[in-house]
């Protein structure tokens, strides 16, 4: 495949077009992540962008992250964005790490989602190696920055930067394990 940017083993050409593909006409998602419990679709405040959020906001992603927004950058990888606040500080006024983790934890997800296999979900993080190079600034957006290293049929492994513009926040690496449905007893 070299370098030539792909979706789900496809060539494809240009960022607008792998999110086409990636979220549907219209921006209304993929049925991997069930759509009555998960929200994907386009963010008319950020254009280009969508939606990364769990439709109950009392569960870790909303009550925890805040808004999530997610894109297919033009060089093919993609991008999780956060909105830092008062609260992901820590006493350094600097974002805290465990909200970098967090940050990381599901872009692993919001990668396999938007330029793997399509089906984030049902999945588990089994490995994460995180080197942090950077205090995460509390006035700009973060945003982690993914690729899908490799795909198999049960196992994706991940690799990316956290960044703030040109800032470097943290590197890493991470391998989700998908779940196959028990059969019925």
């Amino acid at each position: 495949m070299g370098n030539q940017p792909t979706l789900r083993g496809a060539p494809v050409h240009d960022a607008s077009q792998r999110n086409h593909d990636v979220f549907g006409p219209g921006g209304q998602g993929l049925v991997a992540l069930r759509d009555e419990v998960f929200d994907h679709g386009p963010d008319p405040d950020n254009p280009g962008w969508h939606h990364w959020n769990l439709k109950d906001e009392t569960l870790f992603n909303g009550a925890v992250m805040g808004k999530l927004i997610t894109r297919i950058d033009d060089d093919g990888k993609a991008r999780l964005r956060m909105f830092p606040e008062r609260r992901h500080q820590n006493l350094q006024g600097i974002i805290h790490g465990a909200v970098t983790l967090s940050l990381i934890d599901i872009s692993l997800f919001t990668t396999m989602h938007n330029i793997g296999s399509g089906n984030a979900g049902p999945s588990v993080t089994v490995e994460l190696s995180t080197q942090f190079v950077g205090g995460g600034k509390p006035d700009m957006p973060l945003d982690a920055v993914c690729e899908i290293v490799r795909e198999t049929g049960s196992m994706v492994f991940v690799r990316g930067t956290v960044v703030q513009e040109d800032h470097a926040v943290a590197s890493f690496s991470g391998i989700v394990k998908k779940i196959k449905p028990r059969a019925a007893a």
